[in-house]
């Protein structure tokens, strides 16, 4: 038995993961110098705007109501072990625009964004799409890459905005009509407690979130596998990875907004 197949599995792992984070990295620096140098092309940054952003906007609210309405349950039951019943609108409105809205948006938009995109680009690449584009002398990163990140930059902290206003209004409806608020108690209690940087550090998350969904789409179509088996890998990988980056990137965010 060789005893160093260990330890030779666990190096070929090291180095496809760091020769996958370079190629990532290769990727991300050609997309922003794309997105900063024209030319642009308005239309595609147009429709991408309503595939992302106004498409998106349903099921980004659907999941905030929910939210916001379950989020008050939650916390009128465990506040009521210490009678701090009074404070649900005041977390609620925390919650949502701190961290629920920005997260649960951004994987809903995930799931729905990165798969679409990594879908279509991907089979431009299996119908040699991209290929014809290149003859045309229009690089591919420019024409398809560059509109939609920049698209899903701008529009995904529009969402989150929408999502947590939504939220609060869930968390609101339950609280008064379920819980005995007042009405008027609790809209003032949410408007005193929240301060402008609860809002906008979810407002920043959100852009960075859009930033990455659209980056990671692009990023796995582009790097798409031949046939319908390796388009749905790249779907499959996209929206993974995506998700992962959401999750880690809320925290490195939330630390250096919070962490202090």
């Amino acid at each position: 038995m060789d005893v160093t197949a260990p330890v030779a599995a666990i190096g070929r792992s090291t180095l496809r993961s760091l020769a996958a984070l370079g190629r990532v990295s290769i990727f991300t620096a050609q997309t922003l110098r794309h997105i900063l140098i024209p030319p642009y092309y308005p239309r595609e940054i147009w429709h991408a705007v309503i595939a992302i952003g106004w498409l998106s906007l349903p099921v980004v609210g659907m999941t905030a109501v929910f939210t916001g309405a379950a989020l008050a349950l939650q916390i009128y039951a465990g506040s009521g072990r210490f009678g701090a019943e009074s404070v649900v609108p005041q977390i609620v409105a925390i919650g949502m625009t701190r961290e629920l809205g920005p997260v649960l948006g951004g994987l809903m938009v995930a799931a729905r964004v990165a798969s679409s995109i990594a879908a279509e680009i991907g089979t431009m690449k299996v119908t040699e799409q991209i290929d014809a584009l290149v003859t045309l002398s229009t690089n591919p990163m420019k024409y398809l890459t560059a509109p939609r990140v920049l698209a899903a930059t701008l529009t995904v902290p529009v969402l989150v905005a929408v999502g947590d206003a939504i939220g609060i209004m869930g968390g609101y409806l339950v609280g008064t009509t379920r819980l005995g608020f007042n009405e008027a108690a609790y809209l003032k209690n949410t408007f005193d407690f929240l301060q402008f940087w609860d809002v906008g550090s979810g407002l920043v998350k959100g852009a960075a979130f859009g930033f990455l969904i659209a980056l990671m789409g692009c990023y796995h179509g582009m790097n798409s596998g031949r046939g319908a088996q390796g388009v749905g890998a790249a779907v499959k990988a996209a929206v993974v990875a995506s998700s992962v980056l959401i999750l880690a990137s809320n925290y490195l965010l939330t630390e250096a907004f919070f962490g202090s």
